[in-house]
């Protein structure tokens, strides 16, 4: 009977369906950059950041608003003599006060709170923009280090083919050992570049799931999700005058030190205001007791109704002192809004003088190539007519994976000079044509095609 209701068991147990791994998930660029808005730690801290100032904001707004105060008290004395007063002493009141004028000390408090709102967006904004600079730079690295690999790996087994071929030969009298021990070196110095590329593939991939609020599992190697899309160049030339007014007019960090002056202009009428009086009404009920038995019964209650007013004739130069350094502070935000203008100018140029960089080097290295491909093409008919070595062929090889490694470099060099052309201006990719993937158009297909061949390295190294 046991053994039955095992075998039924085991049946039940295998019967049940084997749950899949869940799919890797993979993100283009742009998804990258709507995932980090919705995760990354600095935008969720600058978010409640936001949140803090509109809370600001409604601490502000109360003092428009009556006020309901209740106190309270109780005591029982301890008489050395004799006495007619009585032991206990208690009273309580529940107070409504309302501001009728606070020398426009309410007024500029609320003004304040809606400007650091303001300010708190524009901050939100700048570090928004970061972020989303620093992803698309990540991202193109991690596409980089994938293609370093793709041609490292392709430049081993190249040379390992190359190895094979010239023991062959050795084995059959045609060439000497000096050819297998420079193929066996050229393999050896290319395995620490692939090594290396892998480890900055690995890294890329952490720099990414930072940014982007990923976690990695602690017993995994692998990254917890994908990347789409290869390392693309798009010649883009946007007019650097038209970025400098734009950065200048609609980048966030410019907006907040506009507020900051704006904020410093309302806080000196705050602080002026503690020069004027301040006059509120109070309505309030009262329960208390009367001591003194003669004056009248023990417990009494009633209504009350007046106003107060306080203004301070002198207070030592405390609001002289404030004034002062409110007019300082103003001051010092002035320079600050210039610096950040300078800044800005600064980044957008420098953006500028990548991209003419980059071009420049992908121009050169262009070119390079072809030369390359056509030197290595002459060496090996050298090698077959009699007139070259097996070195030139070696080093027409290498030649050419560096120039088309180098070619990538520029590549990406070109996409982060657009990154940070986007932060800077305070723009969309879509404005300066950044991201043409993803639209669609005729001859995207054919451009993608031919980048990729140009970062691949020759077939054979032997081929004729």
């Amino acid at each position: 009977m046991r053994l039955e209701l095992r075998v039924v068991a085991y049946l039940i147990i295998f019967a049940l369906p084997v749950p899949l791994p869940a799919a890797t998930p993979t993100y283009s660029s742009e998804e990258a950059v709507a995932l980090a808005q919705a995760q990354n730690p600095e935008i969720a801290i600058a978010r409640k950041q936001v949140q803090a100032a509109r809370g600001g904001l409604i601490e502000a707004r109360s003092g428009f608003l009556p006020s309901v105060v209740s106190t309270g008290l109780l005591d029982k004395r301890e008489h050395q003599s004799q006495t007619r007063l009585r032991d206990e002493d208690y009273n309580a009141s529940l107070r409504v006060l309302q501001n009728l004028y606070t020398g426009g000390a309410v007024t500029s408090q609320v003004a304040i709170a809606r400007l650091n709102i303001e300010k708190q967006e524009y901050e939100f904004q700048e570090i928004a923009n970061r972020v989303a600079m620093d992803v698309r730079i990540a991202f193109s690295e991690l596409l980089l280090n994938r293609a370093k690999i793709n041609v490292r790996e392709n430049s081993v087994r190249v040379l390992e083919e190359e190895v094979k071929t010239q023991q062959e030969r050795l084995s059959a009298g045609i060439v000497g050992t000096l050819n297998v021990q420079r193929a066996e070196v050229a393999l050896a110095n290319e395995r620490p570049e692939l090594i290396n590329a892998q480890t900055q593939l690995k890294n890329s991939y952490l720099r990414l799931g930072e940014l982007l609020g990923i976690n990695f599992p602690p017993d995994s190697e692998q990254a917890p999700f994908e990347i789409s899309g290869q390392l693309q160049y798009h010649p883009r030339h946007p007019d650097l005058n038209e970025c400098l007014a734009r950065a200048d007019t609609s980048r966030p960090v410019i907006k907040a030190r506009q507020k900051d002056i704006e904020i410093e202009d309302r806080q000196y009428t705050l602080d002026r205001s503690e020069l004027r009086p301040h006059v509120e009404f109070f309505s309030a009920y009262e329960l208390y007791n009367e001591r003194d038995p003669e004056v009248g019964r023990e417990f009494n209650h009633g209504y009350l109704l007046g106003i107060n007013a306080t203004w301070h004739v002198f207070d030592g130069f405390a609001t002289k002192g404030r004034l002062q350094a409110t007019r300082a502070r103003r001051e010092a935000t002035v320079q600050a809004l210039e610096a950040a203008r300078r800044s800005v100018a600064s980044e957008v140029r420098s953006a500028f003088f990548d991209l003419q960089q980059a071009d420049r080097v992908l121009e050169s290295e262009t070119k390079n190539v072809q030369t390359a491909d056509e030197t290595l093409e002459s060496a090996k008919a050298n090698l077959a007519a009699g007139l070259g070595t097996q070195l030139d062929i070696l080093q027409a090889a290498s030649d050419v994976t560096r120039t088309r490694t180098t070619r990538l470099s520029a590549i990406y060099l070109h996409n982060v000079g657009l990154a940070r052309l986007v932060r800077a201006c305070a723009s969309r990719p879509e404005a300066l044509d950044f991201e043409p993937s993803v639209k669609n158009g005729p001859g995207r297909d054919r451009d993608a095609a031919q980048v990729f061949d140009v970062a691949r390295p020759p077939a054979k190294l032997s081929e004729q």
